[in-house]
């Protein structure tokens, strides 16, 4: 039987069937199959395609989503946050001390590569299927094609240049690969992304029993993100306007409905984490309980900052505050009667080292599965949404010069907020895109990718403005704070960002494991020790 291993410590299974609570995902649990004599027939292939999925999120949570909320806690907007436990690996992404040495970082490179060879097996074997429906084939190798992209988004992003393998390679086949540069990833990418809108649907053209699978505004959405990081204004422009010009998306008209259980697959959501509350199966969506208080049967990781909520006062924006952060002895939690006057919400503050925790994910006590765990929550995570569409595109044309479009984009998603129309112009226009964004957008995992991408007035990366020892968000805390939470728990130190480095933190570092096993041909990204 052909084994199929990615990179060194990469030693990826073929697990590829899975379930989930779209029906398209309530497929029988394969094992690992014989790629000799697999591929055979349609169910054999649409098995292996939705054996892609699965890699998004996977089936615990410290594979993909340990690292998904290190990456926020890393930002102006998120503490570590529990202060009753020790955790080492968030400690050091989170106040910018890591070498690479950590099992976050080194799981959830794997885990990302097991989800790209994955598609690689689909992108391989299904081209010479006997499959005698030439759309569905095409189909399914665009939506492997876009799931890869995806992956390797995710990882050049966080680390720059990669190694980028594309077959089902044996060990003898990569070992000695080395990084792809940063520009030949991201060329990698646009590919993928590019022919696979060719042959996705529209999201109107699945059936009901295939939501949740790619669809063409998705692969269109992310190549416009990629674009954007790019800083290639004009073709993120058109691939943008394709998406708002489609009709398939709309924002949903209140902002609390945006993060509920009852508007999964939502005519806002481009794409999305499909989940499952079944006890036969650990579909659930996990960032709920990871976040959650402590005194709430969660796990108090990654909790809001006194500074991401004086953003939003500062702003005026009490309508997306109080569905993005609730605080210590809260007696009114939107959409959940169970907190009162008579019996507050709890989190104690020398267990957190934030009063808060995020609305977002928060699940209501009459909606919480039984039992209430890190396994079986089914709420779908959104990883794509329309107002980020939005959003992006008034970036791009204020970018371009081009005001009025860009205002009018930026305008509907401060409609729903409830908020006044914004009417300046050039820098002062891009600041209040950026500052929209960074209150939409807020806790969804968003903040550290404009943080690096964006570039300030000094010419600077807006991270390097935000974090390190004269960083806005550094001297916010140990200067001119006085959150009565923050400053009383310092079992999490307050001076967070104070270790950012310009000249290394702009990426994380490469699992350390990769670069030893290689024996040279993967190197470290530059001031890491």
């Amino acid at each position: 039987m052909k084994k199929i291993i990615v990179s060194f410590t990469l030693a990826a299974a073929l697990a590829a069937g899975f379930s989930s609570c779209s029906d398209f995902l309530e497929q029988p649990v394969l094992g690992q199959e014989n790629l000799d004599t697999y591929f055979q027939n349609e169910e054999e292939c649409l098995k292996q395609v939705n054996g892609c999925y699965q890699t998004l999120f996977y089936d615990d949570w410290w594979q993909i989503c340990k690292f998904i909320v290190a990456s926020e806690m890393c930002t102006d907007d998120m503490w570590m946050g529990n202060t009753t436990q020790d955790a080492g690996d968030y400690r050091d992404l989170a106040h910018y001390t890591g070498n690479g040495q950590t099992d976050a970082t080194q799981n959830y490179w794997q885990y990302r590569y097991k989800g790209i060879l994955r598609s690689n097996v689909v992108i391989t074997r299904v081209p010479d299927a006997p499959i005698a429906d030439e759309t569905l084939r095409k189909r399914m190798i665009a939506e492997a094609k876009f799931l890869r992209a995806f992956h390797y988004f995710d990882l050049v992003r966080n680390f720059g240049g990669i190694p980028v393998v594309l077959t089902m390679a044996l060990p003898s086949e990569v070992q000695g690969i080395t990084r792809s540069t940063t520009e030949e990833v991201y060329a990698q990418i646009e590919k993928d992304l590019t022919e696979a809108i060719a042959d996705l649907p529209r999201r109107s053209e699945y059936a009901d029993s295939d939501m949740g699978r790619a669809t063409k505004g998705a692969a269109q959405g992310y190549l416009a993100k990629v674009y954007l990081t790019q800083e290639k204004y004009s073709e993120a422009e058109q691939v943008l306007a394709e998406v708002i010009n489609s009709g398939e998306y709309e924002l949903l008209p209140e902002f609390g409905d945006v993060w509920s259980i009852a508007t999964n697959n939502s005519k806002e959501s481009l794409f999305e984490v499909q989940t499952n509350s079944d006890l036969t199966y650990n579909l659930g969506e996990r960032i709920s309980v990871v976040c959650g208080s402590r005194d709430d049967s969660g796990w108090s990781w990654g909790l809001p900052t006194s500074n991401l909520e004086k953003a939003f006062l500062d702003a005026g924006d009490t309508e997306r505050l109080k569905w993005t952060i609730i605080k210590h002895n809260a007696t009114e939690v939107p959409g959940d009667a169970s907190w009162s006057e008579s019996n507050p919400y709890i989190i104690l503050p020398d267990k957190h080292k934030s009063g808060r925790v995020t609305r977002k994910l928060y699940i209501p006590v009459d909606q919480r599965p039984s039992p209430y765990d890190a396994a079986h929550i089914p709420l779908n995570y959104r990883l794509l949404r329309y107002a980020d569409i939005l959003l992006m595109y008034a970036e791009v044309e204020n970018a371009l010069g081009k005001d009025a479009p860009a205002r009018e984009a930026l305008n509907q998603v401060r409609h729903r907020a409830k908020l006044a129309d914004v009417t300046s112009s050039g820098t002062a226009l891009r600041n209040a895109i950026r500052q929209e964004r960074r209150l939409e957008l807020a806790l969804e995992y968003n903040r550290l990718y404009d943080l690096r991408r964006w570039t300030d007035d000094n010419g600077k990366k807006a991270i390097c403005n935000v974090m390190g020892e004269n960083g806005s968000f550094v001297k916010y805390n140990l200067e001119t704070s006085t959150d009565e939470y923050e400053l009383t728990n310092q079992k999490e130190n307050s001076n967070k960002g104070y270790n950012f480095r310009e000249d290394r933190d702009q990426v994380f570092p490469l699992p350390h494991a990769e670069i030893s096993m290689s024996e040279g041909s993967i190197t470290q990204n530059p001031n890491y020790n």
